[in-house]
């Protein structure tokens, strides 16, 4: 089998975890609340670099407890519901208990959105008003009366124009034919004039009515107008149409809740090029407007999602590019730079991902010297790509992944020294364990492949690994053990192919099931039990695999293996 190299993995991965994780425990002690949630986001980063999910997915609830403001909390909301994504039964289940998980909930912005007074404020006693106390507008054929000084307070445009030195504040009938305004919006204006509250309308007039607001400057209107509109968002399309007039016209309450739709429908929406248009062009200003402060965490998410799905679509590229742009500190510039390196460097851009490498090494990302040492061996200079990582590891004390890095451009026992000394920093690295076994399976020496293998699979469940150890039982004919590996890789991927790729596990195992003996229902629980009681999680869950196949009562089964999955 040839051992594909070790991926340069898209993550946050700092010198030293102890220290950054303190810098950030202490950071957040002090800190005012409203950074509190971006310093939890780089804690979750820190965790997913170190494979940590439990951890990483607490300082995501931790980000969602103590964000300050709406954009935060419906961002972190709905990145702990993509992270939950199929617990939503259990959130139902929780929820006729009154315990239902609040993430899972959508916001209420109008109620949450902070309302203040708007108004125009003046002496009725000493503002004297020129034209007379009704004024008229035309519409075409309509004529619509308005309150003049009620209309006047409504911004400081329409109190010139109705009381300044134009002609308009003379005049009793003033032509609005050319404004954009219908007759049913400008009496919607007026009656708003008169008691501050918006009468029940079409979205298409209340659209009218913002425009009329955006234009005149009406802050109390305009702020009415989105609330009313924020309710009419209950689809995607909905969230689509209004989210390109929120950005226009700046209205931030409707682009939340817009936004809000348009993230609850994660991952899927991403495949929806209206949505993606919205996010991968949305300017500086247009960013303020839908998520306020809050932009980094907002690409972070969305980067992350369409990372999972497709790591080197244009998507990602797009998302990425953006969250480069968002990034504010020294940190967020490292993440940000380096993932956009990785998505550049898998997609083979290397003349673009060689740059983004070295700004994220210099800004301090000090695993970006990996992706830089890549590229230069892909240039052909191994010589300089061990340069590089020797200034690293001269310059500070080694890390394993340091010396795995260094044993791709070594061969013979240099090689091998250098993949032992990484396991021996960082036991959890799982490409020496895999080359070692690799090596020991072409000199013959299959049971000491076996044996290095096993040192891995027992403490880190690794589907390659698990296919290589499937390939060494293959080769002592032991076919038993090897349906056991082959069914714990289906449990834990279904779809998962082997041989590069180029077999589907499931075919593997069909093959190999016709040289194993079939056991009864009697001998699976047997089997299971003694497994069970020796805490073979592998065998335990390649078990439970084939009594699934039948037609044993599966909700138990169900019950074990979740529990081994959890463990």
């Amino acid at each position: 089998m040839k051992m594909p190299e070790p991926a340069v993995l898209p993550h946050f991965k700092p010198a030293d975890y102890v220290d950054i994780l303190a810098q950030i425990h202490e950071e957040l002690e002090s800190c005012p609340l409203d950074e509190k949630s971006c310093l939890y986001l780089l804690q979750f980063q820190v965790f997913r670099g170190l494979g940590e999910a439990k951890l990483s997915r607490r300082s995501l609830q931790s980000a969602w407890e103590k964000a300050s403001t709406i954009h935060e909390k419906l961002i972190f909301g709905a990145w702990l519901k993509y992270e939950k994504k199929g617990e939503e039964a259990i959130s139902d289940l929780l929820s006729s208990c009154g315990k239902c998980s609040q993430e899972f909930r959508l916001l209420d912005f109008v109620s949450q959105a902070s309302t203040g007074s708007h108004d125009m404020s003046y002496d009725e006693e000493s503002d004297e008003f020129r034209g007379s106390a009704v004024v008229h507008f035309r519409i075409r054929d309509d004529m619509i009366a308005c309150d003049r000084r009620k209309l006047a307070a409504l911004s400081t445009p329409l109190y010139a124009m109705l009381n300044g030195g134009f002609r308009e504040s003379y005049l009793e009938v003033i032509d609005m034919s050319r404004n954009g305004i219908s007759p049913i919006g400008m009496r919607a204006i007026s009656k708003f004039s008169l008691s501050g509250r918006l009468p029940y309308l079409s979205a298409d007039a209340i659209l009218e009515m913002l425009d009329f607001a955006n234009k005149f400057c009406c802050k109390g209107l305009k702020d009415a107008c989105e609330r009313k509109l924020a309710s009419f968002v209950s689809s995607r399309q909905d969230a689509i149409d209004f989210m390109e007039c929120a950005l226009e016209l700046g209205c931030s309450i409707l682009a939340a809740s817009c936004l809000q739709v348009l993230l609850n429908e994660l991952p899927e929406c991403l495949n929806d090029e209206q949505v993606v248009r919205i996010f991968s062009s949305a300017n500086k200003q247009q960013r303020l407007t839908m998520v306020g402060n809050a932009s980094f965490s907002l690409y972070c998410l969305l980067s992350e999602v369409s990372m999972s799905t497709n790591p080197t679509s244009d998507v990602t590229l797009s998302f990425l590019e953006k969250l480069v742009e968002s990034a504010s500190d020294s940190r967020q510039k490292q993440l940000a730079l380096h993932q956009l390196a990785c998505t550049r460097f898998l997609r083979k851009d290397y003349a673009e991902a060689e740059p983004l490498f070295s700004a994220a090494f210099s800004a301090g990302h000090l695993y970006s010297v990996v992706g830089l040492a890549r590229l230069t061996s892909l240039r052909g200079n191994k010589h300089f790509a061990l340069k590089l990582l020797d200034s690293v590891m001269s310059s500070r004390w080694p890390l394993g992944w340091m010396y795995q890095e260094r044993a791709l451009y070594l061969d013979g026992d240099s090689k091998l020294e250098n993949l032992n000394k990484a396991t021996e920093l960082d036991p959890t690295l799982t490409y020496p364990y895999m080359f070692r076994a690799a090596f020991l399976m072409k000199r013959q020496s299959v049971e000491a492949a076996l044996m290095e293998i096993n040192r891995i699979l027992g403490f880190k469940l690794v589907l390659e690994c698990l296919e290589l150890r499937f390939c060494c039982y293959l080769a002592l004919e032991d076919y038993r053990a090897a349906l056991c590996d082959v069914q714990a890789i289906l449990t834990l991927a279904p779809d998962y192919r082997m041989i590069g790729g180029r077999v589907a596990a499931k075919q593997l195992r069909m093959l190999v099931l016709e040289n194993v003996e079939q056991s009864t229902t009697a001998d699976c629980w047997m089997q299971l039990y003694d497994r069970w009681s020796s805490v073979d999680d592998i065998g335990s869950l390649s078990v439970i695999y084939q009594m699934l196949e039948s037609d044993t009562s599966k909700g138990v089964l169900y019950f074990r293996q979740s529990l081994l999955l959890l463990r």
